[in-house]
């Protein structure tokens, strides 16, 4: 399995999306995130089988996506 696919996209664009217009807590963000990372360990299905290496690389798409969200929200609330 390689670091990145066609999930970490979808991991990048819902987060950017979610700390754009919903949260702006990076605690609670950590907490979805790796919450559902190590959730993931016990769900019985295909996507949720993965590498470790793929865990960690899915947890640092999802702080980049979450860093634009946010960074975007940001910069248009100083625009206002």
């Amino acid at each position: 399995m390689v670091l990145l696919n066609i999930w970490s996209v979808g991991h990048f664009l819902q987060w950017a999306t979610v700390g754009r217009f919903l949260l702006d807590n990076w605690y609670i963000f950590l907490i979805l995130s790796v919450g559902w990372e190590c959730l993931e360990l016990v769900l019985p299905y295909e996507f949720a089988q993965e590498t470790w290496d793929n865990k960690i690389s899915d947890v640092v798409v999802n702080c980049l996506g979450f860093y634009l969200g946010v960074s975007i929200r940001q910069h248009q609330s100083k625009e206002n």
